[in-house]
């Protein structure tokens, strides 16, 4: 996945989850937060961050934030990409990639199964598998987790994984780490034990889950190498 017209600024604050204040080019610019998230860890005030120029003249507006470098004590900051919605991209461009089907499987977006809309319907040699997507920018001392803030969604997309493996789907849960040195994947009960218990139980019921890290640069990023996954609380 390849970003466009990529800026280098500095992190001032954020008066609230859709929006940033930087400093780019001298002058104080409120661009827009493409993650909802809490990402407090992240944007700390002198971070380096890096936007993408937007070409529609009607946006209140004019940049997207997508990436950050993460201050850590005793080691160089961490890239990472902060972009909500890069997660499906990346994963698509890695299933045409033929890495977890075969290059001739057909892959849809946004199919729905239920009460839910699955990432992702795969056809491969007469199965159909639904695959969701969950991107991960909670890093703490190279163990990645997921999620940083409590979610209902996240929740119900298990159950229907679940579901839909009962009815003899294939069914898979794909944790897109948008960062890389990153050592092992573990659910965040902390924040939300409902979702680490769903997990637990996804797993017991033969829904396969997956992590990858990720290669990241200020425009772009690539799912790369799979992270090893520990569920137990």
């Amino acid at each position: 996945m390849k970003y466009h017209h990529i800026r280098k600024a500095e992190f001032i604050s954020r008066p609230n989850r859709f929006i940033a204040r930087v400093l780019l080019d001298g002058a104080v610019e409120t661009v827009h937060v493409k993650n909802t998230g809490r990402c407090r860890e992240i944007l700390t005030e002198g971070c380096t961050v890096y936007l993408e120029g937007s070409d529609n003249p009607m946006r209140k507006t004019r940049y997207d934030l997508v990436a950050a470098e993460k201050h850590r004590q005793g080691a160089p900051p961490l890239l990472i990409n902060m972009d909500s919605q890069i997660p499906n991209h990346a994963a698509e461009e890695w299933l045409r990639r033929g890495e977890l089907f075969g290059r001739q499987a057909d892959i849809r977006r946004e199919s729905v199964f239920g009460d839910s809309r699955f990432d992702f319907r795969i056809e491969d040699n007469g199965s159909i598998s639904y695959l969701e997507v969950k991107g991960v920018t909670l890093e703490n001392n190279g163990i990645a987790s997921f999620p940083d803030a409590p979610t209902e969604r996240g929740v119900k997309h298990i159950r229907e994984l679940i579901r839909a493996h009962s009815q003899g789907f294939g069914a898979y849960l794909l944790f897109v780490i948008q960062m890389k040195e990153i050592t092992e994947f573990r659910p965040n009960d902390i924040t939300h034990r409902v979702f680490g218990d769903a997990l637990r139980e996804a797993e017991r019921a033969g829904v396969k889950l997956l992590a990858y890290d990720c290669k990241v640069t200020p425009d772009s990023m690539t799912i790369d190498k799979p992270i090893k996954i520990r569920t137990e609380y």
